[in-house]
């Protein structure tokens, strides 16, 4: 029987099958479409002809296609719906590929035409699209050290592979750790917890197959369990628990597979002729330069560090009314800041949350899609990986643009966090193809789905994230969509977050559960007016996180990660009630491969330039405002990486921003 994942998908919009392939699939379809790679590779740099744009860069870009679409498939299912069998095989896989990946950019006959093509560039028509995506395939051979000889070039590629095993087991870890633990409530216990809490937590223990209501590691469940349990010593003990991922001792212990991943980044760097790995890794970005990103995070370190200080001491003093003495703790803080919030603004999360419906919140990313680029979405009935996720057709004109997949629940087969990924991107060469994008987020489960209103903005990102997928507009395919610098990515998704505040989108969606009714006017003003409520904290602990990161690759490694952290949060004078969102074991973004790492930044550096380019809606002729949002396709969302970011936000908005605008969006005043 042929394999389904390497046969011709005559499925709607080429959608894989995912009814007829089974686990048994992936290793036999790997390895096919692994060798099939090898020939196109080895047919370019093997080609008698002179090196051309044609005959070397596009060829580059067509070769791979059905290894591209066998690992679209593998990493979807392996992260959003893991089992043993596909943990296995991940582990399997990441050598394997790395060592590919690693033999391609180290195959000196491919280069030597790369590099022919790059120094020739002048002599060729190119258009300011192919310039580009030369640039970037030159620079990337480089930086993979195509250039390297003799122990150097070995070397390097044993750092690869070695890389991509830790990264896995990283991962794998920290899923393991999030996947074994919870913590029982008896009756008693649930005391005082809102409903969605008491029925998202008899759904965990349903799933747990523990006879009755659990407090798991998801963050949509232990975060309002942190927020509204008056039991301080269940808190204490889930808290702990959420921190302790990854840091367990035995097995799944994450702390040296850090450090070995940093030792082994540096040497990478420094074989590539850089002073370090954040040097290295910060060349190709926005932000160029360590001293840039520290710069920035210390701009808005100071005036949030103080407001949670300020902050703190409110949150003390209710806890010493409550009769705990003693100081605030980590595990305290979203419980009396909950309780404050409910003081000063009267908002009850309890209240609030039955306004928030999933269904709702969808409707609401895709109204505002159509509003802004005409975009249209019909459910699509199709074979899908999980019962839990759904698709919809995406249109404009009654033309087809894109296929969008949605799966929004917590599982213990998924990953935490919330991402989107592309199973298929958009491009014109050598044949047009149309994106097939997927959001994933880790909502709790419930009839009806009900969102925290952080859950909401989680839901609006991802969905920046799937526009900047389907409004693509290129020719190739490595510079589609969402292939554009690290520090700029989240721009998109970041910015999307904005239309959730537009109060008629929540005056047309937050509609209640029960009864039907809009969100009252009061209750929405007073969301409103509470946006930047706790700002302080949510900031530090961000920004505590992305300087750790930073100091971890802009200086020599350390063979102690836990220590350098602790150093490193001494010195910024860390609140002691706060902790790093994420700390270093469970620090998924900057171990569990090099996509964030000396990168985690990005989120703030995106959200100078959102801040500044909502404020162009702003006033222009608001969020809505039709010229600004052709702008905003025209000169971001269609363009991927096919010109400078720097470049396309100047076209955008006529300049660079400053960080006055996000520290006026988070409510704080500079230092």
């Amino acid at each position: 029987m042929t394999n389904p994942l390497i046969q011709d998908w005559d499925t709607p919009f080429e959608l894989a099958p995912f009814d007829k392939i089974s686990d048994d699939d992936f290793e036999p379809a790997l390895e096919e479409a692994l060798t099939t790679h090898r020939m196109e590779i080895d047919a370019i740099a093997s080609c008698d002809v002179a090196p051309t744009f044609a005959n070397t860069i596009e060829a580059l870009e067509e070769a791979g296609s059905q290894l591209d679409r066998v690992l679209g498939v593998f990493f979807t299912v392996a992260g959003a719906d893991s089992n043993p069998a596909r943990e296995d095989l991940q582990r399997k896989f990441s050598p394997q590929l790395a060592a590919h990946f690693s033999d391609i950019s180290s195959n000196k006959a491919l280069f030597a035409r790369v590099a022919e093509v790059w120094e020739k560039r002048d002599s060729f028509d190119l258009t300011d699209e192919q310039a580009r995506v030369l640039m970037l395939t030159h620079r990337g051979f480089v930086r993979s050290g195509a250039a390297l000889e003799g122990v150097d070039d070995t070397r390097m590629k044993e750092i690869k592979g070695r890389l991509a095993v830790l990264g896995t087991q990283f991962t794998q870890n920290l899923l393991a750790d999030e996947r074994s633990w919870f913590m029982k409530l008896e009756e008693a216990d649930l005391e005082g917890l809102p409903d969605f809490v008491i029925d998202a937590a008899r759904s965990a223990g349903e799933e747990k197959e523990a006879g009755g209501p659990v407090i798991t590691l998801s963050r949509s469940l232990i975060v309002p369990f942190l927020q509204f349990s008056p039991r301080r010593d269940l808190r204490e003990a889930a808290f702990m628990a959420w921190q302790a991922r990854g840091a367990n001792e035995g097995e799944t212990d994450n702390r040296a597979i850090a450090a070995e991943t940093l030792a082994l980044r540096e040497e990478r760097a420094k074989l590539l002729g850089y002073k370090n790995f954040a040097a290295f890794k910060l060349e190709t970005e926005m932000a160029k330069t360590p001293d840039a990103v520290r710069q920035l995070l210390t701009d808005v370190w100071e005036p949030a560090k103080a407001q949670a200080e300020a902050d703190a001491a409110v949150l003390t003093n209710m806890m010493h009314s409550d009769g705990v003495n003693g100081d605030l703790a980590p595990w305290d803080w979203r419980y009396y800041s909950e309780k404050r919030r409910r003081a000063e603004h009267d908002l009850d999360e309890a209240a609030l949350k039955p306004y928030f419906q999933l269904d709702r919140m969808i409707d609401a990313a895709f109204s505002c899609a159509t509003r802004l680029f005409s975009l249209e979405f019909a459910p699509l009935d199709v074979p899908l990986y999980h019962p839990d996720c759904r698709a919809w057709e995406v249109t404009r004109g009654g033309k087809h643009v894109a296929v969008f997949i949605g799966d929004y629940f917590a599982r213990g087969s998924k990953r935490s966090g919330a991402w989107c990924s592309a199973m298929r991107a958009q491009a014109r060469f050598p044949e047009p193809q149309t994106p097939i994008v997927i959001n994933v987020c880790n909502f709790a489960k419930g009839s009806p789905a009900l969102l925290s209103y952080d859950d909401a903005r989680t839901l609006f990102h991802e969905f920046g994230h799937a526009l900047h997928q389907m409004l693509s507009d290129v020719t190739y395919e490595s510079v589609s969509g969402t292939s554009v610098a690290r520090d700029f990515v989240e721009l998109p998704s970041q910015l999307y977050e904005h239309w959730l505040e537009v109060p008629e989108v929540l005056s047309e969606f937050a509609t209640h559960a029960k009864t039907g009714e809009a969100m009252p006017k009061e209750m929405l003003d007073k969301v409103l007016g509470a946006a930047n409520f706790d700002m302080g904290f949510s900031t530090v602990e961000y920004v505590a996180s992305a300087l750790v990161d930073l100091e971890f690759h802009d200086s020599e490694a350390s063979a102690d990660p836990m220590a350098k952290q602790a150093d490193v949060l001494a010195a910024l004078g860390m609140p002691a009630a706060i902790t790093m969102r994420h700390a270093t074991p469970q620090f998924a973004h900057v171990f569990s491969g090099d996509g964030y790492s000396s990168g985690y930044y990005s989120y703030m550096w995106s959200e100078v330039m959102d801040a500044d380019a909502f404020e162009a809606f702003e006033e222009a002729g608001g969020a809505f405002d039709p010229e600004r949002a052709k702008a905003l396709e025209t000169h971001i969302l269609s363009t991927g990486g096919s010109q400078d970011a720097a470049a396309l936000y100047t076209a955008f908005r006529g300049r660079l921003p400053g960080v006055e605008a996000l520290l006026k969006g988070r409510g704080l005043t500079a230092a």
